[in-house]
């Protein structure tokens, strides 16, 4: 995408985070702006903010996925820009609930391949399309302590590839999003093993935006606004034993009881990781 200028843009979970930044940022940049999010009343106040329309609803089901596609055509023309961006977090390993699980998948997988079930006709027809997922560094990497959030963020990567690999040469650029940690709400739920991993890096929905706006035009596969995701994700894929050693070890110091304040209220201090090498350790 060359520009954003007067392009019909879609935003799934655009009521807070990134996808209120993509919004804010987008729209600074002469985009028709279509706020979706399961909440009502942020869709429609973002939507306010960037002069756009909101459409609330949920898109992790397949009419909730139609019906957005439906009514952003109807209101913008065309959809030249669908951000798929809604997601949620959920903690545990195998033990965590059938719901919990089944949540992650409708919400951070099935909510991309309903979008695309909607858009890729009309796309197709007209010979272009752009579809960015935003993905998270957990589906390049993993983000302990969330077995269901690293599983589902990889099956969207996974997802995004494949229609990257399928379509590209019909005219459709597809964009894979993957900060490692970025200030918002979920960050904020993801407990100690987030604050562990993340906090050090984490930037503000704001930097998230300014990179997708960066690679959009070059259509680059992976948005890494942390570089070092990249050499973090070729030494996993170099040498997936000496990766997972050290994930391993952050693992263990996870499993370490966080240091008590004098009064045993809570944490005597920052809880870190051991970064003995960085390329090892995230």
């Amino acid at each position: 995408m060359t520009t954003l200028a007067g392009a019909g843009v879609v935003i799934t979970g655009g009521g807070s985070g990134i996808g209120a930044a993509l919004a804010r940022r987008f729209a600074a940049e002469g985009a028709r702006i279509v706020v979706n999010d399961l909440d009502a009343p942020a869709a429609v106040r973002v939507a306010a903010e960037v002069d756009g329309w909101a459409v609330p609803g949920d898109v992790s089901t397949p009419d909730g996925a139609a019906a957005l596609v439906g009514a952003a055509i109807g209101h913008l023309g065309a959809v030249d820009l669908f951000c798929a961006n809604a997601g949620v977090g959920t903690a545990g390993g195998p033990e965590a609930p059938d719901a919990d699980w089944e949540l992650a998948w409708q919400v951070n997988v099935m909510a991309h391949v309903r979008a695309a079930r909607a858009l890729l006709p009309g796309w197709l027809e007209r010979g272009r399309g752009h579809f960015l997922a935003t993905v998270s560094a957990a589906g390049l990497l993993t983000m302990l302590g969330s077995a269901p959030y690293s599983v589902t963020k990889h099956g969207a990567l996974a997802f995004a590839e494949w229609l990257s690999a399928t379509y590209a040469d019909r005219g459709i650029t597809v964009q894979a999003l993957c900060p490692q940690g970025v200030r918002t709400p979920m960050l904020e739920a993801s407990g100690r093993a987030g604050r562990l991993m993340l906090d050090d890096t984490a930037l503000s929905p704001e930097r998230v935006a300014d990179a997708v706006v960066g690679a959009l035009a070059d259509g680059r596969f992976l948005i890494l606004p942390h570089p070092e995701v990249a050499g973090y994700h070729a030494a996993k894929a170099s040498d997936p034993d000496r990766w997972l050693a050290a994930m391993r070890r952050l693992q263990s110091h996870l499993d370490t009881p966080a240091p008590q304040a004098p009064d045993g209220t809570g944490s005597a201090g920052r809880d870190r990781a051991p970064h003995d090498d960085p390329e090892e350790t995230r």
